[in-house]
Order: C-alpha cells, then structure tokens, then sequence
C-alpha cells in the first residue's frame, strides 16, 4: 500500500520543483531588469548615439527680467492732426479712413470767401507797395534837386515802410493759407488746398463732402505714419532703479506670441501717479508691416544686468513629463540617466537651472526627444 502512494508523490514533487524553477528564473530575470527601468538609464547604440549632440552644462551670469505691462500707441512724433486755416466749405475730399497718403498730398479743398478777400488784399497790397517805391524814388530825386521838400520826402518813405509791412502781413496770411507757392494767385478760385504733413495712413476723417468748417483747433483728419511706435507702461515705484533711459527693451504680444520686437526705453515720467504708485516708460519700437496696433495690449521686457551666476540648459534640452521636467544626462559613453531638474520660471531659448544638475555635467542638448521615444519603446 506505501508503494503506490510513492509512486504518485515522486511526479508531483518533480512538477512543483520543474514549476518551482520556471518561477524562479522569471524572478530573477524581472531582478535583472527592474535597476535600469527604475533608474530610468538607457544605452544607445553607436549609431543612435550619433543621432544626438552632447554639452556640458555651464555656469555664467544670465541678467534677470522686468516685466511691465504695457499698451502700443501711435508715435506722436509721427502723428500729424489736419487742420483748415480758414472757414469755408469741404470740397474735392480724396480721402478716407486707410488709404495711404505721401507728404505733400492733397487731402481736400477749402472753398472760402475769407480765403479769396485775403488773396485779393495780398495782390493789392503787392500793388501798392510797386507804386509807394516809385513814388519814394521820384520824391528823393526831387529832393536831391531842391525840387521837393523834406516833409515830402519823409511823407513818401512813410509810406514806402507801410506799404512794405502790409505786404509783409499778406505774405504770411497767404504762407497760412497754404497758397505762398501758388504761381498765379490773380486766377485764384477761393479754394484752399489742405496736403498732408507727412506721410503714413489716413486713421481718422471728421468731414463729409460740402460740410462747413471753421478754423479752430478739432483737426478734420488724422494721419499717422505706423513705421515706428510707442509702448507705453506703468512701471511700479520700487523697480524705477532698474530701468535707465537708452535701456534695450524687448516687446512681447498675445497677438504674435512666438515674435519678439525690440526697442529702447526713451522716456521714464518725472512724477509718480499717487493713485497707483507707478511711473510712466515708454519704449520706441520699429513696427515693420504695421504689425503692432495702437490700443494692443503688450509686455515690455528690461535685461537687469546681474553678477549672480546660474546654470543654463538649452530650452530644446528640457522636456516635461506629469508636470515635472527633466533632461538626460550622460553617465558615460553611450550611457545616459533620465534626470529631473528644477527650472526657474521664464521663457526664451535657454532655461536657468535651480537644482538637478551640477556645472560641468554633461547633457544631451539635440536629440532629447529621440532618446526619451527611444526609452518609452523598451519599455513596452
């Protein structure tokens, strides 16, 4: 009876040594692999390690950032506010809201009876002044013959300095009036011509064909000239010892997130606003394109040069995994470890390292992403 229980006893104890080792051998091949997966090393073969570009990390003073916010306005120096120098009525109008204009260029008319009486007193006055020097010259002849008193004599140079001081006021009427290069003012048909100032685009127009205008100060168009503008900013009272007149400043815009304009601060108020404790600073910028548009909100960007020193990574280097970022590091040739690093907040196109990484450490700059798919494929 004991020998058939023996019998089956010995198959079961080889099956669960056989099962046993199978258990045992896959242990330990998981033991095997579990130190490189948990350490997040990977060994990249000669030609996949030639794919990527290798630098140390340096150490070197990287100038912190101000950030101001900011809103774009027209250059003021390059705004010009059309007025009429004399009442009448809007005729021959050329123009309207966008269209481009050259300096020079005549935007409209001016019909106007004040404009004609006043060429008319210019054209007699010019008269009268041909016929008082004749009369002074023939007086003095006269005079210097004993043919004429001295009383007449002062009587006609009296009047040859009246005729020239009217004539004098009339010249500059018409200079006003936009009509001192007008070649033949005895054909003048009443109308004024109002040419832009400077050239640029038309933004505001206030009249309409036929309207009547006077000559106060509501300008009847606006013309701007978009080529360069101001951003403006409020600049908090603590941070006025960190921004300087001729300072470079670099303009960012929600409406171009991936474009950086550049300029220099030319102007910091004197006074500080009591109400919100901030200076004005306004930056001069080159606006190719007309990209940047008045009333656009921005951020004007100051370099604070410092003698702090930081680690810096190319920002093509870090790449961020579950909110955390890492980049990898070389351990030795072809070796490389997934490190997480802390960096500071900022943007541009290298990151300043707050811990994770030590100068001289050695980290894949090109080909970061290659390698982490290349890891996340062994892993699967």
């Amino acid at each position: 009876m004991i020998r058939p229980s023996l019998v089956l006893v010995w198959p079961l104890a080889l099956a669960c040594a056989g099962g046993c080792s199978s258990r045992t051998g896959a242990a330990s091949a998981a033991e095997t692999a579990t130190p490189a997966a948990a350490s997040g090393r990977i060994t990249l073969d000669a030609t996949m390690r030639s794919s990527v570009t290798v630098k140390a990390v340096e150490e070197r003073a990287i100038p912190d950032r101000l950030a101001i916010g900011a809103k774009v306005q027209f250059d003021e120096d390059r705004l010009a506010r059309i007025l009429v120098p004399v009442a009448g009525q809007v005729a021959d109008l050329r123009v309207k809201v966008g269209d481009s204009v050259r300096k020079g260029q005549l935007l409209c008319t001016i019909s106007s009876r004040d404009a004609a009486a006043a060429v008319a007193e210019h054209l007699e006055s010019h008269n009268d002044l041909a016929l008082a020097e004749k009369t002074a010259a023939m007086t003095q002849d006269l005079f210097d013959h004993e043919a004429a008193s001295r009383i007449a004599l002062h009587q006609a140079q009296s009047d040859l300095e009246k005729a020239r001081s009217r004539v004098a006021r009339t010249d500059e009427t018409m200079r006003v009036l936009g009509l001192a290069e007008q070649p033949d003012l005895g054909h003048f048909n009443g109308r004024v011509p109002i040419a832009a100032t400077i050239g640029g685009s038309v933004i505001e127009r206030k009249v309409t064909e036929g309207q009547f205008v006077q000559p106060d100060s509501a300008p009847v168009m606006t013309v701007a000239d978009p080529s360069t503008v101001w951003v403006v900013g409020d600049l908090f009272e603590r941070d006025l010892s960190r921004a300087s007149i001729g300072q470079e400043a670099t303009i960012t815009t929600a409406a171009y997130p991936d474009q950086r304009f550049h300029g220099r601060v030319t102007y910091i108020s004197e006074a500080i606003d009591p109400q919100t404790r901030t200076a004005k600073v306004r930056v001069s910028v080159a606006n190719p394109g007309g990209r940047l548009k008045p009333e656009m909100f921005a951020t004007i960007e100051l370099e604070i040069p410092t003698t702090a020193r930081r680690l810096v990574v190319p920002a093509r280097a870090l790449f961020t995994e579950e909110g955390k970022s890492y980049v990898y590091a070389e351990l030795s040739d072809g070796v490389f470890e997934k490190r997480a690093v802390e960096v500071e907040p900022g943007e541009g196109a290298e990151r300043s390292i707050r811990g994770g990484l030590r100068g001289g450490d050695r980290i894949v700059v090109d080909g970061a992403l290659l390698v982490r798919q290349e890891q996340q494929q062994r892993a699967s």
